[in-house]
């Protein structure tokens, strides 16, 4: 039932099949960013004045300076540690699952998730200017993949469980639903289709209900319903968008620098240089700690002061694209939010300054501002908006929150130049995310929906009686097995070994050798079931042939055990024809 299962996963139309996986991924995926949140949370409950875990204002500056320092400290000798000991590199983040998803047919190691737990959760109690959701995208992500890796499932449905996992962790961070599907189809696919919506949205779905379960559905903000003054505001929110796009084009140009400038610096080093410069900015804006969602929520309240936002948004992006750039685990959304919020309620006071009376209110310009500058930083325009939407639970938002996601996003990226911040990250390490349509019709096909099964095994050498069973079920291909070449392979096109026997069956006397004989033969590598087309391609280029044999297990494209292990042929013609089918 299992084996029928994977091979109906292969296909581009497993609907059903991948439905399954949603709900299973988003259960899963959920459970995980619940551990993680109330991990984080216990800890800061623990020690925060009150036991609020947003009350990082309220510790001495001292602390304030220390906590910081010492939470890069520990993270740098862990990873140091690790990185020494050996066993691939330490990479964690929305960008490694990027970089999984291009390079490493969405195969997510359990590694790096334990270090991303283990580091994030140290980042984010230690109230270093990082988000958690990030970090929870990765062990979403990496989570589902997993579990698509334990079942042996092919390629093409586990990056669709990558997907799961992204958007049942947003869902699950933010209680926004909706706004984890688009972010799993904008940043992480890169792409929509209806195959991939569906488990997506269950994905979603089943994720939100746990954790509604845990932590409530009240939504993340708590604001009143505000909404523009009057149409003739949206000249100023041009304008807004102006200003909040060359903000996220500033941001995503430092955080690219940092990253480039300090990656020479040992990583133990680095880390405690990046908290002890956290707790500088701490001293003198403690505001810029941990999470900060408080700072939002005020800031949409209107209760916080023009000299206070400008301070926020200057120091906050100080911290976080030191921090980032130099390399602490933790995730770069929430502080674009708080960032966007602050930004905005600074546009709205000199709003008033211009008009008194006369525009919304100072908190409506901070929701503005916070979906225009995660969107501009993203290039994720519709994950912005509704991220906005479901965030404060305000219709209002819409109209007004278009034109200024929009605007920013076009700013950063035409007027100056800048792709979202997660493909300038996954550049600077000289990858790329490779997503043009060919490359995403072929991921998202495994060869086990496109290989042809007709082939037979034969000695080579044969005697024409034999040579004619095998050629009795009119196979397409026969397989040549050579004892003399036990790691190589040579296929031969049946129809020619039919046209020889024609040919030469009165006067031919002996053995035929099917190495010999004039036909046309391929040599051919080996590649496992669970390959999508595209790494099916991949590898015809770097091998140099035209054919491949498909293994049931992985056989690292040799064939020890030949009849065993190979189920299908898949030619370049058998690739471009699903193409073809599918454009």
């Amino acid at each position: 039932m299992l084996k029928r299962f994977r091979t109906r996963l292969a296909d581009v139309d497993a609907l059903p099949q991948l439905a399954i996986l949603g709900l299973l991924s988003g259960l899963l995926a959920g459970g995980v960013i619940i551990l993680f949140r109330l991990t984080i949370e216990y800890i800061q409950a623990g020690f925060l004045p009150g036991g609020d875990t947003e009350n990082y204002e309220a510790l001495p500056a001292t602390l304030r300076f220390l906590l910081p320092t010492a939470g890069g400290l520990l993270i740098g000798l862990i990873f140091h540690a690790l990185n020494t000991a050996g066993g691939g590199s330490i990479q964690v983040g929305i960008v490694h699952v990027l970089e999984r998803v291009a390079y490493h047919q969405s195969h997510l190691p359990l590694r790096n998730l334990v270090l991303q737990f283990v580091g994030a959760t140290i980042s984010l109690v230690s109230g270093h200017s990082v988000g958690r959701e990030g970090p929870g995208v990765h062990l979403g992500a990496a989570s589902s993949s997993l579990l698509g890796q334990s079942l042996h499932l092919p390629n093409n449905s586990i990056q669709t469980l990558v997907a799961c996992g992204a958007a049942a962790s947003i869902a699950a961070s933010f209680n926004t639903p909706l706004a984890g599907v688009v972010f799993a189809m904008e940043v992480i696919l890169l792409e929509y289709t209806i195959a991939g919506f569906t488990p997506v949205i269950l994905a979603a779905v089943s994720a939100t209900v746990l954790t509604r379960f845990v932590f409530g559905a009240d939504p993340a903000f708590s604001v009143p319903t505000l909404q523009l003054a009057s149409l003739y505001e949206l000249p100023y929110l041009l304008l807004m968008g102006l200003v909040i796009g060359a903000l996220a084009a500033g941001f995503i140009v430092s955080l690219k620098w940092i990253t480039e400038a300090s990656s020479k610096i040992v990583i133990w080093q680095r880390m405690t240089l990046a908290g002890a410069l956290t707790g500088l900015c701490a001293l003198i804006v403690p505001e810029i700690m941990g999470v900060g969602y408080d700072t939002v929520n005020q800031a949409m309240l209107g209760q916080i002061g023009l000299g206070v936002l400008f301070m926020v948004v200057l120091f906050k992006m100080l911290a976080t694209t030191i921090g980032l750039g130099m390399g602490l685990p933790g995730g770069l959304i929430g502080p674009t939010l708080i960032i966007g919020a602050a930004a905005g309620g600074m546009l709205g006071h000199f709003a008033e300054m211009l008009f008194p009376g006369q525009v919304a209110s100072l908190g409506f310009y901070a929701m503005l501002g916070m979906g225009a500058m995660m969107g501009a930083t993203l290039q994720a325009p519709l994950a912005a908006l509704l991220a906005m939407l479901e965030l404060t639970a305000n219709p209002n938002i819409i109209l007004p929150g278009m034109l200024a996601v929009v605007v920013s996003g076009i700013v950063s990226s035409h007027l100056f130049g800048r792709e979202s911040v997660f493909l300038t990250l996954l550049k600077a390490r000289g990858l790329d995310m490779r997503n043009d349509p060919v490359a995403q019709s072929l991921r998202r096909v495994g060869v086990a929906s496109a290989l042809d099964p007709s082939f037979v095994h034969a000695p080579r050498e044969l005697s024409i009686t034999a040579a004619d069973r095998l050629l009795e079920h009119q196979p397409q291909w026969v397989i040549i097995n050579d004892d003399d070449k036990d790691e190589k392979l040579v296929l031969l096109a049946a129809a020619d070994l039919a046209l020889f026997i024609k040919t030469q069956r009165e006067t031919f006397d002996g053995k035929i050798d099917l190495l010999e004989i004039p036909a046309q033969r391929e040599n051919v590598a080996g590649i496992p079931q669970q390959a999508t087309l595209q790494e099916a391609q991949d590898l015809m280029n770097e091998k140099s042939v035209d054919v491949l044999c498909i293994n049931i297990t992985p056989a690292n494209n040799t064939f020890k055990n030949k009849k065993a292990d190979i189920i299908g042929i898949l030619t370049r013609k058998n690739i471009e024809a699903h193409y073809q089918r599918n454009i």
